[in-house]
């Protein structure tokens, strides 16, 4: 029963940390001080997906799975999680460099709304 209950929560807290990296930088805009978490997670987020790799909550979450009686998956969070609710096909490598760039564009976007933002106000903190 234990397994089980950490398996959901390791699941839980990976599927926040996903939503955090794709987008955090809302937070951001509203309080600055979130950057120093979000600018890591977002370059860490980015590079699980340019280099193909799979983050270690997913072997994590797998494991207590399978000691808690539950279904293992293979793959990575987001083909397990996301990709079936977004896209009905496999995550490919090429689609996987798109939901990276797409990531750093959105966030990259948000920044620079800040940055200007900063600038016109003339505001530091």
């Amino acid at each position: 029963m234990a397994y089980r209950l950490f398996a959901y929560l390791v699941m839980i807290v990976h599927g926040m940390f996903v939503l955090f990296v794709a987008l955090g930088g809302l937070l951001v805009l509203s309080k600055r001080r979130w950057a120093w978490l979000h600018v890591p997670a977002l370059f860490w987020g980015a590079w699980i997906e340019f280099s193909g790799g799979i983050c270690p909550l997913t072997p994590l979450e797998n494991w207590l799975s399978d000691r808690g009686g539950l279904t293992v998956y293979r793959g990575d969070f987001l083909d397990r999680y996301l990709m079936p609710l977004l896209y009905p096909d496999d995550l490919t490598q090429e689609f996987q460099i798109i939901l990276g760039v797409s990531v750093i564009l959105i966030n990259a976007g948000l920044y620079a709304f800040l940055w200007y933002r900063i600038r016109r106000e003339g505001n530091p903190g």
